[in-house]
């Protein structure tokens, strides 16, 4: 369940979640390894015994990060799971999930515990969700959630595939979904995040939902965020 990706990189798919009462979503964390040996855990999957074992034997789990507003179902069971570890919330989340305790919001730079290993942005200029995209320096991968879905399109049939399709989430030309893209209403903010994204040349991209990109880390973020514009 859970496998390597990259030095100090792991990573596990999940089962599928519900979206919209009509579309079940793949789903997919990131774990990594920080220099002090603690775990950071990105987009948790659903918690199972087997796979908290498999993520124990790497370290103890210290940081759960939601990177946007709606990837938090699965913060409340590891947390149960691991009372020590830091919950860390995306801009908008915490006014949604009273029920748990945040250490802190997510921003522009890392927190100084991961900050030796990983970096961070914001995508801003929705009015509907931020998301906060990450890099790991070790194996040089980039870590996006909603921002680009790649759906394998032998898994979609009948109305429910070709909505998928019209709204641009198929296949290497998987993108941002195009209600989300509307709501990009001041798409400078999202270009400058775009561009800083790029010059981390990441080598891999890991996505949240979806197959992962063949191509590039840096090709794939051009190519599934090109609506944005020239970024800059």
């Amino acid at each position: 369940m859970l496998r390597a990706f990259g030095e100090d990189l792991w990573i596990a798919d999940g089962p599928p979640v519900r979206f919209l009462g009509q579309f079940d979503y793949p789903t997919r964390m990131a774990v990594v390894r920080l220099t002090d040996g603690g775990v950071w855990m990105w987009s948790p999957i659903a918690w199972s015994a087997e796979l908290s074992e498999a993520v124990a034997a790497i370290g103890p789990v210290r940081h759960l990060v939601a990177p946007n507003k709606i990837h938090h179902l699965n913060l409340g069971p590891w947390a149960a799971e691991h009372p020590e570890a830091r919950l860390w919330a995306a801009p908008g989340l915490a006014r949604r999930r009273p029920d748990l305790t945040f250490h802190g919001e997510l921003a522009d730079t890392p927190a100084p515990a991961w900050s030796q290993d990983l970096d961070q942005l914001v995508f801003r200029g929705s009015v509907f969700m931020d998301e906060v995209v990450f890099f790991h320096r070790a194996s040089r991968t980039a870590l996006v959630c909603d921002l680009i879905q790649r759906f394998d399109p032998a898994t979609l049939s009948g109305w429910r595939g070709a909505l998928m399709r019209l709204d641009g989430l198929v296949g290497p030309e998987g993108s941002t979904p195009r209600e989300w893209r509307a709501s990009f209403l001041r798409r400078s903010a999202a270009r400058i995040a775009l561009q800083r994204a790029l010059d981390w040349s990441p080598e891999r991209l890991v996505i949240a939902h979806g197959d992962l990109p063949l191509e590039s880390g840096r090709d794939a973020l051009a190519r599934g965020l090109r609506w944005l514009g020239p970024p800059g």
